[in-house]
């Protein structure tokens, strides 16, 4: 057997990375050969050791290129009051022109195995849509937002149906108004439609987080199948000592060794969104008026070709690192994300509630101030703060294109980092944080699930 992994044009993997020892989650003792593929373009970075995971965990996995397709390459624009990141739709379409080569390249593999499995994300259906016509390969779908948002999306296009008593908060998600471009609707359209093959879901979530909507997404079929394994997370749940790290993570690292416990709140907004310099200046005066310790990431959104063109450096107020040195530190690179929130002076994580980063802080038992600006974010924002009670609002999907004040920001910092409320609310993420890190390891849910894929496509 051979497992074909599909991310696509798409996949753009961060810098390469000291890469940490393995953890169970990052490295599970399967002997699968793999081949990954993307565009030439694309590739090569994903070649260099994983964030997060030792180099061991891909000594396995064979990469494959594929010819770069033209696509144009405009540039984030902060000013959009729709924070989408319209810049990847190009790369979205020319992706689509992968399908006669990824067909190609399964049906010469599937000539020297006996079974081929392809397992590719959600927007990539229509790449593989034609590994239906090969007798010995199968087809799993990685679902990379969370359950919950899914079976939301589910029930929204399916008419809003009355909802299981259990599941009734679906019913207070925000409207999907703002979240997506009229173009993403069109590009998602094409790949719903391509989905005519497919043997089972992979989420990158645990049933200890959100088992009763992967239970819900099973029973509704919502994808065609009612297989699936929630598997994660994917993410290293632990984070062993630092050698040989370089110097943006060192500095970071450094001073937060200096911090108290659980003091030091965490900016980052991902890498899609870019801020205006209107809303960059209320959040700073924000992160200074509340008088705690941050570390903010403070870069502008990835272009659709991630290396070319020039990059933005926002601007600050006047003299600003100088009045919070001491007490902020501001970050205008790639950081180590998934570090500096297993870090113990980190109390807080002021995110765009994408699900990887979600997922990320639930790991590491650090609750979230929610700030979501597009797609699934708005409603992984309900299940942090709604659902499972570890975050706090920031932003109000209701007021999107209002800019948060620099009191709003202040307000939501202090709330969750000053306050009886915030103490109780961290107490319920470090106690999450435990049981998913439980779930990773021998004989936890996520592990069991994991082993149950395995023998599945394994039979």
């Amino acid at each position: 057997m051979l497992a074909y992994l599909c991310h696509g044009a798409g996949f753009q993997p961060r810098p390469s990375q000291p890469a940490p020892s393995t953890s169970p989650a990052s490295s599970p003792p399967y002997n699968i050969p793999s081949i990954s593929s993307a565009t030439t373009t694309h590739n090569p970075p994903g070649q260099a050791p994983i964030h997060g995971c030792h180099p061991s965990a891909i000594t396995n996995i064979h990469f494959h290129d594929f010819p770069t397709p033209h696509f144009s390459n405009p540039l984030p624009d902060p000013n959009s009051d729709m924070k989408f990141p319209t810049q990847i739709l190009p790369l979205l379409r020319a992706s689509t022109l992968l399908r006669q080569p990824v067909y190609d390249l399964v049906q010469g593999i599937s000539a020297t195995v006996g079974r081929v499995v392809v397992v590719y994300d959600s927007m990539m259906p229509y790449v593989v849509q034609d590994v239906y016509n090969i007798p010995n390969a199968e087809s799993y779908c990685f679902q990379s937002i969370s359950a919950f948002s899914l079976y939301s999306f589910y029930w929204e296009a399916t008419g809003k149906p009355v909802l299981p008593t259990e599941a009734e908060i679906v019913g207070q998600v925000p409207s999907m108004e703002g979240c997506f471009p009229p173009e993403f609707s069109e590009i998602s359209k094409l790949q719903q439609n391509a989905r005519n093959f497919n043997s089972g879901d992979l989420y990158n979530t645990s049933r200890v987080i959100e088992g009763l909507f992967v239970d819900l997404l099973a029973k509704e079929k919502t994808t065609g199948t009612e297989k699936n394994w929630a598997v994660g997370p994917f993410n290293p749940v632990s984070i062993p000592q630092r050698k040989d790290i370089d110097h943006i993570s060192g500095k970071c690292m450094e001073w937060l060794d200096k911090q108290e416990l659980n003091s030091v709140i965490f900016v980052s907004f991902g890498t899609t969104s870019s801020l205006s310099n209107e809303q960059i200046s209320e959040l700073a005066l924000g992160l200074e008026r509340s008088e705690q310790k941050f570390i903010w990431v403070l870069r502008d959104a990835d272009k659709g070709d991630v290396f070319e063109g020039e990059v933005r450096r926002a601007p600050l107020p006047g003299k600003y690192e100088e009045r919070v040195e001491g007490r902020g530190l501001i970050v205008r690179d790639w950081a180590p994300q998934l570090e500096i929130l297993g870090h113990p002076s980190t109390g807080g994580f002021i995110s765009h509630c994408g699900w990887n980063s979600c997922i990320e802080s639930i790991s590491m038992g650090v609750p979230i101030a929610a700030w979501p600006m597009h797609s699934d974010q708005p409603r992984n924002a309900v299940l942090i703060t709604k659902v499972l009670r570890i975050g706090v609002e920031i932003k109000d999907w209701n007021r999107r294109d209002e800019v948060v004040s620099s009191r709003e920001v202040e307000k939501g910092v202090r709330r969750l980092m000053a306050s009886a409320e915030g103490d109780e609310i961290r107490k319920r993420a470090q106690e999450l944080g435990d049981a998913v890190r439980k779930s990773v390891m021998k004989g936890g849910v996520s592990n069991m699930e994991m082993d149950d894929f395995i023998a599945h496509i394994s039979r």
